[in-house]
């Protein structure tokens, strides 16, 4: 979930159906090469990234799409089959909120054009408020330069990924590709990763990027320690349609006693609901009729929550009383059929992203709770980075998966991801309580960050890094 807002709306209408196919990309001999197998029956490639989703396929993108990388043969293993990628008419009901340093990967790989022809919602404003308190957090066009984020559907990101990739002759895919083990070199002077498939097929690289999710067998198999956090909640999603169309540009996020709700919005009538809830109300959510549903978002936005006395005369004596300047959020009118969904939260860390001629990046290295809409900025950030480092490491001559730039990759997105994981877990439990005086602290500072507009700035660009 992030915590975007008031947006001007650039929103454009699907095509009544845009299909691009797996199996397509696959037979697409003129796009991809056909594996050849050598008479050990072993195929060799110099990058194998595991994982096609939305991280790995941007991995692969962006190793294919790199001028100085363009003559290594890169693998990308996908274990689901192939399928078709189906842009329809309605919203997805699964987006994310894409930050400006994620959109400059997009344009440098030259995906950002047929996303943003398809339908995208830009960010320029944005309300956060405490429904504990009258506290609140509000940040407006007037106050940056460019839009805070873009909100876009994860199958339209899949499809203009997927899309890219028959342009990149370097670069092969596989799908159905079901992982019977991996063997890890102990050191990069030993040997190399070998990947080998239930069907006993093998393949080695000189460099293996685990892009295989929170559950990664890549991780399993390095030495690294491991660090979950079980936040006892799920995040349920559904497109909903506003009771009147409008002007439809803030994105609200609220902090309710019992979770975080938010409303992004994708069209003048339309945004997307993400609300972070125990797993029993998640459940009671997901059960309601259409109708009562509708009606518990609406409660969740508008209901006066009991206030402290105490907080309340706080933040007046301390002239941070904001709730005058709370803005009322749209009435929702319906939910989309068959929109609901919801996810267990929780995060992982891991102590290294690199071994021996290993690599990890997006969920596989971090997970974070999606509260402040991080979550695959974090991982397009690590594609980013290890990208830029691997071209390094051809500049200067060496193999790729030895010499320092793995661990140099491994620093500076250890430095990033630490800092931003432990904000929102800090965030998470400070608004996981009613205990007044957390209240009291966390109701001081919403409103002293309110009335800094350079602080403001501040936040908005380290959201963007």
């Amino acid at each position: 979930m992030a915590p975007v807002g008031l947006f001007s709306p650039v929103v454009h209408s699907f095509p009544k159906k845009l299909m691009l196919t797996h199996s397509a990309l696959a037979l697409n001999s003129s796009c991809f090469q056909t594996c050849r197998l050598s008479t050990a029956g072993n195929q060799h490639y110099d990058v194998i990234i595991a994982g096609g989703g939305l991280v790995g396929t941007a991995m692969a993108c962006a190793l294919g799409s790199s001028k100085v990388l363009s003559e290594k043969k890169l693998l990308l293993l996908e274990g689901a089959p192939s399928k078709p990628i189906i842009l329809k008419d309605a919203y997805s009901n699964r987006v994310s909120a894409i930050n400006n340093s994620s959109v400059q990967l997009f344009q440098d790989i030259k995906v950002w054009d047929d996303i943003k022809s398809h339908r995208v919602q830009d960010v320029r404003k944005m309300q956060i408020w405490d429904a504990s308190s009258p506290s609140l957090i509000s940040f407006s066009d007037e106050e940056m330069s460019r839009p805070i984020a873009y909100i876009i559907e994860n199958d339209l990101m899949q499809w203009a990924l997927t899309k890219r990739l028959t342009d990149i002759p370097n670069c092969s895919v596989r799908y159905s590709a079901k992982i019977k083990d991996y063997v890890l070199p102990k050191s990069s002077s030993s040997s190399e990763p070998e990947i080998i498939l239930d069907s006993d097929e093998k393949f080695s690289c000189s460099l293996l990027i685990g892009a295989d999710g929170v559950n990664s067998k890549v991780r399993s198999k390095m030495d690294t320690i491991v660090q979950r956090k079980d936040y006892n909640q799920m995040g349920v999603v559904a497109t909903l349609t506003l009771s009147d169309s409008t002007n439809n540009i803030v994105a609200w996020q609220r902090f309710l006693p019992d979770g975080v709700i938010a409303l992004l919005p994708l069209s003048e009538s339309t945004s997307s609901l993400v609300w972070s809830t125990s797993i029993e109300k998640a459940k009671s959510l997901l059960s309601l009729p259409e109708e009562s549903f509708v009606d518990a978002v609406n409660d969740a936005f508008l209901k006066d929550y009991p206030s402290s006395p105490f907080v309340d005369s706080l933040l007046k004596n301390l002239n941070l009383a904001a709730g005058q300047d709370c803005q009322i959020p749209p009435s929702i009118k319906n939910v989309q059929s068959n929109s609901r969904a919801a996810f267990p939260l929780g995060s992982t860390s891991v102590s290294r992203y690199v071994n021996s001629c290993v690599a990890l990046i997006g969920d596989a290295a971090h997970r974070v709770h999606p509260l402040a809409g991080q979550g695959v900025n974090i991982g397009f950030g690590d594609v980013r980075c290890l990208s830029h480092q691997l071209e390094n490491a051809v500049y200067q001559g060496f193999q790729l998966g030895r010499g320092p730039h793995l661990k140099i990759y491994q620093s500076e997105r250890l430095k990033d991801t630490f800092l931003k994981m432990k904000a929102i877990h800090y965030l998470h439990s400070l608004y996981h309580t009613s205990f007044t005086p957390i209240v009291a602290l966390r109701s001081v500072g919403l409103s002293l960050v309110h009335s800094l507009p350079f602080v403001k700035r501040e936040l908005i660009k380290q959201a963007n890094l």
